[in-house]
């Protein structure tokens, strides 16, 4: 079992860099090109013409990583398929029926297509790809979320988990609120990337338009969407309060329970003696973060059976690193947009240096965050029907398990080495230069 996990956690985190960028990513093309068309500015084409390279490798990377990862379900976790596929098969079959189908579809347009369709056309093929990778996150997160918190559901004779219930399966708050949530990390996470790469061509002095442009953009989004992220990060960990108390005070690094509860710092946790060794505490603030109430009462990893009890330490240290991320996002983002706002941003190198070596924010906290909820979620697969030792494929030897994720481990760092290094050669190389009495975006 810990083999086919370490395995999946693998090729998941090769995939979710991927959608984690070009969800944010269709969504910046579909703004450039609609504001090329409305202003004229050549700017937005030249971003348009450098950011839609990059879009296309990262999607056809994520696209084959994804389709890898699906695999798993059937060669791995067959029980797991066999319990819940009357839900997750039609939801994971959704995202193929709809968003795959429209991102395919008129992502051809987006790359080939521009002198062959009309401008109107053209613009709309950006929008239908951007509302593609939207939908394919929507239905992906209404799986997910369904596994963290199982709603809508009957179990039948056989012990197969069957929907009774879509409505409360794609619409309830549980699934919106996450599903939000990982929408804005993914817009943060192109908006991060788009700052840093405007921070770096500036401190070089190169591509000076479309850098400042990058700039402007980059943490003018960031400014706006870091706060509202925050909120539903709040509302994310109130789910987490009520449905999975066990990851909750895993998240919190809290042992004990009572009222007026501490918030953890940082902390080293002893299993055998259920206590921290180690803690930097503030007193009372965990209650009034928690619940906005100082005199709350707060449950902590005591009041969860010892065989429920999620790890400890990539919960609470995932946590805390997608928080301190999210702080620093907020800082470039609004420290940038007012240096704008001055006009002297170009001034404030150590600033501009900061922004730069920003370049993997986004991903290391998208993957924080998604460490935090999976690995918090254990000992279930689905939180409170199916453990996850129960839905390991029976057959299933350790020598196979070993081998597929030899396999996997080997072929991704050939191909995919290929690939970053293929973008990372279209950031070297940047946007078309400058030409003469080119207009600055503002």
């Amino acid at each position: 079992m810990d083999i086919s996990r370490i395995q999946f956690a693998f090729v998941v985190t090769f995939h979710i860099i991927f959608p984690s960028f070009t969800i944010g990513l269709a969504a910046w093309l579909a703004v450039l090109e609609w504001r090329h068309q409305a202003t004229g500015n050549p700017v937005y084409r030249k971003l348009f013409d450098f950011w839609v390279k990059i879009f296309g490798v990262s999607f056809g990377m994520g696209v084959v990583s994804g389709i890898v990862m699906a695999f798993q379900f059937g060669t791995n976790w067959s029980v797991l398929s066999e319990r819940t596929g009357p839900i997750q098969g039609p939801l994971l079959g959704y995202e193929s029926f709809t968003a795959f189908i429209l991102e395919a579809t008129f992502l051809g347009v987006v790359l080939l297509g521009r002198h062959k369709v009309s401008p109107r056309a053209f613009l709309a093929s950006c929008v239908l790809v951007a509302l593609g990778t939207t939908l394919s996150s929507f239905w992906i997160m209404a799986n997910n979320s369904w596994m963290q918190v199982p709603v809508g559901y009957a179990i039948d004779a056989s012990g197969r988990i069957v929907p009774n219930d879509w409505q409360a399966i794609i619409g309830g708050h549980v699934f919106l609120t996450r599903w939000i949530h990982m929408l804005l990390a993914a817009y943060l996470t192109t908006a991060t990337v788009v700052a840093a790469t405007g921070a770096w061509y500036t401190l070089k002095g190169i591509h000076k338009t479309t850098a400042r442009a990058m700039l402007i953009w980059g943490m003018g989004l960031m400014a706006v969407f870091t706060p509202i992220q925050m909120g539903f990060g709040h509302l994310a960990g109130e789910i987490i309060r009520t449905h999975q108390p066990g990851k909750f005070a895993a998240v919190e690094g809290r042992w004990e329970s009572g009222p007026r509860a501490p918030l953890v710092v940082v902390a080293w946790p002893d299993n055998k003696a259920e206590k921290n060794s180690f803690e930097i505490t503030i007193p009372v603030l965990g209650s009034i973060v928690d619940s906005g109430n100082p005199d709350s009462y707060q449950r902590g990893i005591k009041d969860v059976p010892a065989d429920e009890r999620a790890p400890f330490l990539v919960p609470f240290y995932g946590f805390r690193i997608m928080v301190g991320l999210s702080v620093l996002m907020l800082f470039i983002g609004w420290y940038g947009s007012w240096h704008n706002y001055r006009k002297s941003i170009e001034g404030s190198r150590w600033f501009l240096g900061l922004t730069a070596i920003a370049f993997p924010m986004g991903w290391i906290a998208v993957l924080a965050g998604w460490y935090t909820a999976e690995v918090g979620r254990q000992p279930w697969v689905v939180t409170g029907l199916l453990r996850t030792s129960d839905a390991v494929t029976p057959s299933l030897t350790l020598n196979h398990a070993l081998t597929s994720l030899t396999l996997y481990v080997v072929v991704y760092l050939v191909i995919y080495s290929f690939g970053l290094r293929y973008i990372w050669n279209l950031f070297k190389k940047g946007p078309a230069n400058d030409g003469p009495n080119v207009p600055e975006v503002v």
